[in-house]
Formats: C-alpha cells, sequence, structure tokens
C-alpha cells in the first residue's frame, strides 16, 4: 500500500465525510495557548485560507485562549461554507499561560458548551469532546450531561481526550464515542493500542503533536534523508506516515503561518513506496 492509494477522507460518526487532513486552532492564540494572538487579522486570514484550501475539519478548544481559539473561528468563517466541520473541547480550566486543569462537572460542562455555541457562531457543535477525564468527577456524570445537550440537539457527536482503551470502554457505556484525541506521531507511539482500538472499531484517531520531533526529525536523520528524496519536507513526511499507518487517523497539523499551512496540506500528495516507509518505521523505533 503507498499513499496514493490512501483514502483521503473518512465519514466521523458514520455521517460527516471529511477530508483526514484537518487543521488545529490552538496556535492562533497568544504564546502559552494563553490570549491573544500578536496578529488577529492575520489569525483569521490562516483560517480562511484553511477552507480555501479545501480542508474541512478544524479543531479546537475552549481552553485555547482561554475563549479566543473559538472566537476567531467564529469571526472568520461563520457562516460556514457547506462540508466544514468544527471540532471543539471542553474539561479544561485555565489559570495562566501553559497551565491547565480539568473540571468535568456536569453544570461546569454544560456552560461551557453553550459558550462554544456563542463564540462559533452555531447552533448546534459538529464534534464534542472530554478535553480530560477530570479525576475528581465520574465521567459518567460529564459525559451524562453530555448526551443530555446532544438529545437536545446542542451537539452532535461526542469524543473523548487523552484517554486509555479502558476509559473509551467506560465512555462508551455512556454514549457513543465517535473520536480519540491523543499525543501521537511518528516518533511518539505510546498510545499504538488506542490507535489499534480506534482503527478495529471504526473511531476516529486525532493526533496533537502530529509532526516528529527530537533524534528522528533532526537534519541528516533518517526522515530528512527521505525528505529530500522526494522533495519533501520532514513535516510532510510526518504527515504523510500519519494518513498511511491508519485509515481512521485525521492529522490536524497547527500554524500561524499561511506558508506553513499551504506547506502542510501538500502532504497529502507525498507518495512512497511500502519499502520506504518501512525504512522509516524501522529507524524510529
Amino acid at each position: 500500500m503507498t499513499t496514493a492509494t490512501v483514502a483521503k477522507t473518512f465519514k466521523l460518526g458514520g455521517d460527516l465525510e471529511i477530508n483526514r487532513l484537518g487543521f488545529g486552532a490552538m496556535r492562533i492564540t497568544g504564546d502559552g495557548v494563553w490570549g491573544e494572538p500578536k496578529d488577529r487579522e492575520n489569525a483569521k486570514q490562516v483560517l480562511k485560507r484553511v477552507v480555501e484550501l479545501g480542508v474541512n475539519f478544524i479543531d479546537t478548544a475552549d481552553a485555547y485562549g482561554p475563549d479566543v481559539s473559538e472566537q476567531l473561528i467564529g469571526e472568520a468563517l461563520s457562516p460556514y461554507a457547506k462540508g466544514v466541520v468544527i471540532a471543539t473541547k471542553g474539561g479544561l480550566t485555565r489559570q495562566g499561560p501553559n497551565k491547565w486543569l480539568p473540571v468535568g462537572r456536569a453544570e461546569y460542562l454544560e456552560q461551557q458548551v453553550e459558550m462554544s455555541l456563542r463564540f462559533l457562531k452555531t447552533d448546534r457543535l459538529d464534534l464534542w469532546q472530554l478535553h480530560r477525564i477530570d479525576p475528581k468527577t465520574p465521567v459518567e456524570e460529564s459525559l451524562g450531561a453530555m448526551k443530555k445537550m446532544q438529545e437536545a440537539g446542542k451537539i452532535r457527536h461526542i469524543g473523548l481526550s487523552e484517554v486509555k482503551v479502558p476509559e473509551i470502554e467506560q465512555a462508551r457505556k455512556v454514549v457513543e464515542i465517535v473520536s480519540v484525541q491523543n499525543k501521537y506521531n511518528i516518533g511518539d507511539r505510546a498510545h499504538e493500542d488506542v490507535l489499534e482500538y480506534c482503527t478495529k472499531h471504526g473511531i476516529a484517531f486525532i493526533p496533537w503533536f502530529p509532526v516528529a520531533a527530537g533524534e528522528l526529525a533532526k537534519p541528516g536523520g533518517k526522515l530528512d534523508e527521505v525528505a529530500k528524496r522526494h522533495d519533501a519536507t520532514v513535516s510532510q513526511l510526518s504527515l504523510a506516515w500519519l494518513l498511511h499507518h491508519s485509515p481512521v487517523i485525521l492529522p490536524i497539523p497547527g500554524t500561524q503561518s499561511i506558508a506553513h499551512l499551504e506547506e502542510n496540506v501538500k502532504a497529502q500528495d507525498v507518495v512512497l513506496s511500502d519499502a520506504e516507509w518501512a525504512e522509516i518505521e524501522a529507524s524510529a523505533k
């Protein structure tokens, strides 16, 4: 199998067909994912270019800013073009730059859904994800409240973030889970068992931090070597590998730069042979 034969779309929840290479809207905020971006208009132009390039899956969270990312998306893209799917998350609170604490109480999550609807300028969230399971709150309480909001028509689909297989199974007893968002890339595959579970059950796997870093990605490394062979970048190769690795993976690289965005989108056109993918994977172990 080569990237040329890899499916470029995925049906999220079985009914929302999206292009698999999406966009993560965390980096359009200020430093430490805190406050406004340095250039608000540029952030909105990046979001508009995302849609122009055919990317129709955008992932954000109420904690990005907080609220800043959702507000920018609402201002830049609402009313949304046909087929554009916005995913958001709730359940992490912010105390300052790079500070995050989980809160999974039902009344808090219900409030945040209402705020997300307002900021994103929509009457239903396409995908709402529990940003973290709160160790102080039973997941049945957190997701039970979201199931009620789903039944009320305010949420279409529900997902999870940074979870293990037993937690997914526990959550699925409460509500249908259509996506899991965990840290994952070719150089960090600690959640391989979660990916295998998602692949088996047709659950979307959304890797955050999707571009390889460290030894694997350094100049002169295997990724760099193969990338140069194909007139590609290490970032493009990292994303192409994810698309190749499992049909349920939806990479969401983020950036504040239109040039970098355009480079990332070209990752879906990178074609490698099976032998080359094997060569890269061997070097990543």
